[in-house]
């Protein structure tokens, strides 16, 4: 049989034999000729088949043809402008049916709590397949910004003997005679990185929260973006870095996908400019009230609805999908982030705000330990029980900072889907385990 061709490459392929592979998506079954739209991992073609006594048994075969098996043809290709899919078709000289599919238990009217019970036919469609196309496209781009620019990868444990942030979000291990627990980020390893000299690092790795939450931008498994950077001034210089590197992703998304974005999920991606508008936390917080909504939350984080109500300010504003909002007030940054020296009650912190969501929490982080310590007393913890990650900062360590940020949810708001579910290749949630 003559070589597979991707069904995307038979454009610049000549007319002649050409073999393809992939799943049947329709079949018309006509009188006198026979039409099958085939998709495989690239794209989708039309075949044709003239019934009359020389196809009868590649006809026969057609005609038993069930939506979603899986088929392997040879045949003519014909490029003819006549055609909507593609400009061309395959006329069938062979077929031969690799797998028969069973009627299928969902459709593209399905629910989502059904079409994630039955994820591997959820995805076999262009919509699934351009998902996670363009998100190798955008983490291929991060890597490439990242090396280009001097960082290193790493690869941190997820297996931890003690917490990496909030104890109460920790999922607990049996491991061996003792327990151990699911890394919520990788934090501590990528500061110890800066202890360690490393400078620049990056790691694109699973992350753990226990946190019981329905959200539709939660998991309890994902898919963590993360950088830190060593000898900074302030979070300046991490925002500086985070912005550039969700433009270059961007950049190359659009580059490569813009078309099909457009024609999948009829949507104009743009490529964010630079730089990101930048707004502290206490001009967020007056330029909601002045919208007419009042933040609930005590601790003076902000809740979603003010997250909305600045993305569409600057938008409004400015025409810019992401802001930084900066200076958190201590009271709602981990002890780690660092202080403003003229104010202590701030942060040298912020979150980045996509399209009404926050991605991500960046900040410069305190580096000497006396004031670690101190913070951390502040913050109900016993300086004892983080012995070990105090000692990075006993035997010298230089200024530091950086982000993490949540692969999916940078997938859902790019493609304005309302759910992380839907660009998780597989989803973990309180109550899903399964597929």
């Amino acid at each position: 049989m003559t070589s597979r061709t991707l069904i995307n490459d038979l454009a610049a392929h000549a007319d002649g034999t050409v073999s393809v592979s992939g799943w049947v998506e329709v079949v018309r079954d006509q009188k006198r000729v026979q039409f099958v739209i085939l998709r495989d991992e690239s794209g989708s073609a039309q075949l044709v088949n003239p019934v009359n006594d020389d196809t009868a048994e590649t006809a026969a075969s057609i005609s038993a043809l069930t939506h979603g098996s899986f088929i392997e043809v040879e045949g003519e290709l014909k490029h003819d402008e006549r055609v909507k899919l593609g400009g061309l078709e395959v006329k069938v000289g062979s077929l031969k049916v690799v797998s028969t599919a069973a009627e299928l238990p969902i459709d593209s009217e399905t629910g989502i709590d059904k079409r994630q019970d039955w994820r591997f036919i959820d995805l076999r469609s262009q919509r699934g397949r351009l998902m996670f196309k363009l998100q190798t496209t955008m983490l291929h781009a991060m890597r490439t910004y990242w090396v280009d620019n001097g960082f290193t990868e790493i690869h941190t444990p997820k297996l931890m003997a003690s917490a990496s942030e909030s104890r109460a979000e920790l999922f607990e291990v049996p491991y061996f005679d003792t327990t151990a627990y699911l890394a919520q980020s990788p934090q501590l390893f990528k500061q110890m990185a800066q202890a360690a000299g490393f400078g620049k690092v990056f790691e694109v790795g699973p992350a753990f929260r226990a946190d019981p939450s329905f959200t539709s931008r939660h998991a309890t498994e994902f898919t963590s973006i993360d950088a830190e950077i060593s000898w900074i001034d302030s979070h300046e210089d991490v925002m500086k870095m985070h912005e550039e590197l969700l433009h270059a992703a961007f950049a190359a998304v659009v580059e490569k996908h813009g078309d099909e974005i457009r024609e999948v999920f009829e949507i104009d991606l743009q490529v964010p400019a630079l730089p990101f508008p930048r707004i502290s936390h206490a001009e967020v917080k007056q330029i909601v009230a002045d919208r007419g909504h009042t933040i609930e939350r005590t601790d003076g984080d902000l809740d979603p609805e003010a997250e909305r109500q600045i993305a569409a300010h600057v938008k409004e504003t400015q025409g810019h999908d992401f802001v930084f909002v900066t200076e958190f007030p201590s009271t709602v940054r981990p002890y780690y982030h660092m202080r403003d020296e003229a104010d202590e009650a701030v942060t040298k912190s912020y979150d980045l705000i996509f399209g009404g969501v926050e991605i991500s929490t960046g900040a410069q982080r305190e580096h000497r330990v006396d004031v670690l310590e101190k913070q951390a007393v502040e913050k109900g913890l016993e300086p004892a029980e983080l012995e070990e990650y105090l000692d990075f900062f006993r035997y010298g360590v230089p200024t530091h900072g950086g982000f993490g940020m949540g692969l999916a949810r940078v997938m859902m708001l790019m493609l304005q889907q309302g759910t992380i579910r839907e660009t998780t290749f597989l989803f973990r949630g309180p109550t899903r385990l399964q597929p």
